[in-house]
Parts: structure tokens; sequence; C-alpha cells
């Protein structure tokens, strides 16, 4: 299987495995590896696995009823991403998961993420963890789409994910921090000046 290492050390952040739990998870995970431009989920799916992200990068998105883009998240390489309303209550998702450049993941079922709790309980605390991180982050985002000019919100992603911010297509820069792509070059040009 495609290398496990780097999964493995994310685990650990949050709980301690023996080898044996460390078999077992690594057993019941998907490699998957998506070109460019690919899509992993569309709208309109049922999200049936929490995905992490080996190498590479995917991004999260939606459209709104006037067939506007708007991106909901990044997933570099060591992120987890999925559709959580779709995984969770198991109906329709409303976005999209594309991979950004060629990115390989490691998928994680539904079906097996219940088996691997039932084995191994001390995930049902990683994955409350992952739960809780993201929750925060997403009202964060909330807080600063609201509180924060679009400058700000883009420094702060580009401290967020600064070895990632190059590599991004700018339009869906601009789409992630709520403007247009005409905006945000003349807002970057600016800024250059400052």
């Amino acid at each position: 299987m495609e290398s496990t290492a780097l999964i493995i050390q994310n685990v650990s952040v949050h709980i301690n495995l023996d080898e044996k739990e460390k078999e077992f998870f690594i057993s019941l995970l998907e490699p998957l590896t998506l070109k460019r431009k690919q899509i992993l989920l569309a709208q309109g799916q049922v999200c049936r696995h929490s995905i992490f992200v080996n190498s590479g990068c995917l991004r999260g998105y939606m459209y709104d009823r006037n067939a506007m883009e708007h991106v909901v998240s990044f997933a570099p390489q060591g992120w987890w991403i999925g559709d959580m309303y779709s995984l969770i209550s198991q109906k329709p998702g409303i976005q999209y998961i594309e991979a950004i450049e060629e990115t390989t993941v490691l998928r994680l079922s539904k079906d097996s993420q219940e088996l691997l709790f039932r084995e191994v309980p001390k995930f049902e605390r990683f994955f409350r963890i992952l739960i809780e991180n993201s929750l925060v982050a997403y009202q964060q985002r909330l807080i600063d789409n609201l509180s924060l000019t679009a400058e700000e919100r883009y420094l702060k992603l580009s401290k967020q994910l600064p070895s990632l911010i190059n590599r991004l297509p700018l339009n869906q820069i601009a789409s992630y921090i709520g403007v247009t792509p005409q905006y945000f070059s003349k807002m970057r040009k600016r800024m250059l000046l400052q």
C-alpha cells in the first residue's frame, strides 16, 4: 500500500496506537491517485468516505443558484476533507471535491470507520477531535468573512497555508476569500505597491 507514515503521524498527534492497531487501521484505508482537476466527489452524491490527503491538494467547492462557484475549503498534504453534512447524514451532498494538482489520498469508508470505532474505540476520540477542529475552523472562517476585509482574509490565508498559496490558482483564492477574480487582481496589485 501507498506510504502510510503521514497518516499514522497525523493520528498519533491525538491518540497512541500499538502496532496491531496501526496495522488494522491501515488495512481499512483505500489508496487513490487523482489527476489534476479530477472530481473525487460531485454535488448530489452521498459522501461515503473521510479523505486524507497524502500528497498534493484538494479543494471543496459548491455553486450557488446563480452558478457562481464558492471555494469552501482547501486540503493540502496532511489534511482531512469530506462533505461533512453528507458524510454524517448520508444524504446527497452540496459540495464538489476536486484535485487542484495530482493528488494521492487515503480514503476511509463510513462503514470501515464504524468498524474501526468498534475494534479500536480510541479512534472515536481521534475523529471527535477532527470534527471539533473542523467546526472551530468553519466558525472562525464565518467570523472572518463577516469582520475582516478581503485583504485581511487573503493575508490570513497566506499565513495559514504558506507552502500552498503560490500553488493555488488565483481565481480559487479569490473565491475562497469571497471576491471576484478582477477585484482580487486589483487588490493584489495595490498590496504590492504598499
